[in-house]
């Protein structure tokens, strides 16, 4: 089981705070409200993620996640649907958790949000202060959604 809280981004104040940064493409070979099938490069690794449609509060979900090669993630994204997610990642560490802010580009440019993992969804956890609206739970913001309906056509 994934847990996992997202919210907007107020300001750009994170950068200064980021331990490190990461590219991401990922595309979607399968996109339904029960599931997602989603290939993802992430630097110079590989992914496979099948994830099925959130609980009522939009916080957990199943999530099943395989390493492949980048050179088998570049195939499986020719079976993917027409639009890719091209977002940088950083990482920032805020009390004993670590937030992961996307700053998305191409259809998507103007988008930043900050996710956290969670052990459970009762788990207390520090709110940094460029962390804005919780948007857990609001599908145009996940990210299969934004490569179906993107940010810059909202």
């Amino acid at each position: 089981m994934e847990i996992e809280r997202k919210f907007l981004v107020k300001d750009h104040s994170f950068i200064d705070e980021a331990y490190k940064k990461s590219r991401i493409i990922q595309g979607y070979i399968c996109t339904d409200a029960e599931r997602s099938v989603r290939v993802r490069k992430h630097d110079k690794e590989g992914f496979l993620t099948i994830k099925s449609a959130t609980n009522e509060r939009g916080w957990s979900r199943y999530e099943f996640e395989k390493p492949v090669s980048v050179i088998d993630a570049e195939e499986l994204m020719r079976l993917c649907l027409p639009s890719t997610i091209d977002k940088e990642r950083h990482y920032v560490k805020a009390g004993s958790h670590t937030w992961e802010v996307d700053v998305f580009h191409g259809e998507n440019e103007g988008l930043v949000v900050a996710e956290i993992e969670l052990e459970s969804e009762d788990e207390v956890f520090e709110v940094p202060h460029w962390v804005g609206q919780e948007v857990s739970g609001i599908a145009k913001y996940y990210n299969s959604m934004l490569s179906t309906h993107p940010f810059t056509t909202w």
